[in-house]
């Protein structure tokens, strides 16, 4: 643990002890109210997780643990809000060193020639005050094609534990991974893989 993380430890222990000093529901969940502006991932408040079926057996789980995304949000008109995100290959994770290696490799993700993923929005389109669908493309083992999210408002509000102000977001959607010519075992291992987003941006 980081030692920034050990200095702060007393002060949140202290603040929960002293309930009424932590502010309830603090978050603003009305879009509108979100201030505009340009943000940045927080990449240690962040997760990108992925799920695929496996031989009909069970959903197989892995993440990408090294992201990075700019966020240049307008509130007054979320339509015109831009995302730009990129996902490290390299970070895969699937709790299976071998496995890992083998999945960076030139038949399934081929992390030494396409080392990075990226993901860019075209359209944002609020369908609720807490849900928008997100259209955008996203690029995968040098192939781009359109992906389609659902994006839920976690809220926006100053971080009493930073004193930043924060967005937080959890979005998800679906894609063919034969799309991006990774086609190895399909359709005993599942083509449709679900993806999971959990982020947090903190405005510069």
């Amino acid at each position: 643990m980081q030692i920034k993380h050990l200095l702060i430890l007393p002060i949140v222990f202290f603040l929960i002890s002293c309930g009424s000093l932590i502010p309830s529901n603090h978050q603003q969940t009305q879009v509108s109210e979100w201030r505009e502006g340009a943000y940045q991932l927080d990449p240690d408040h962040a997760s990108l997780i992925f799920s695929l079926n496996h031989l009909g057996f069970s959903d197989y789980y892995g993440r990408f643990n090294t992201l990075e995304a700019s966020l240049d949000f307008n509130p007054r008109e979320p339509e015109a809000t831009k995302l730009f995100a990129r996902v490290d290959i390299k970070s895969l994770d699937v709790n299976n060193e071998s496995f890992e290696t083998e999945l960076r490799g030139s038949n399934w993700f081929d992390s030494k020639n396409y080392p990075f993923a990226y993901l860019e929005s075209t359209e944002i389109t609020p369908v609720s005050d807490s849900e928008a669908e997100m259209r955008g493309n996203l690029t995968l083992k040098g192939v781009t094609a359109p992906i389609s999210m659902t994006i839920k408002f976690n809220g926006g509000a100053i971080n009493f534990l930073t004193g930043k102000y924060t967005l937080g977001f959890f979005a998800t959607g679906t894609i063919k991974r034969s799309n991006y010519d990774i086609s190895d075992l399909v359709p005993a291992i599942g083509d449709e893989v679900t993806l999971q987003i959990s982020a947090e941006f903190l405005q510069k």
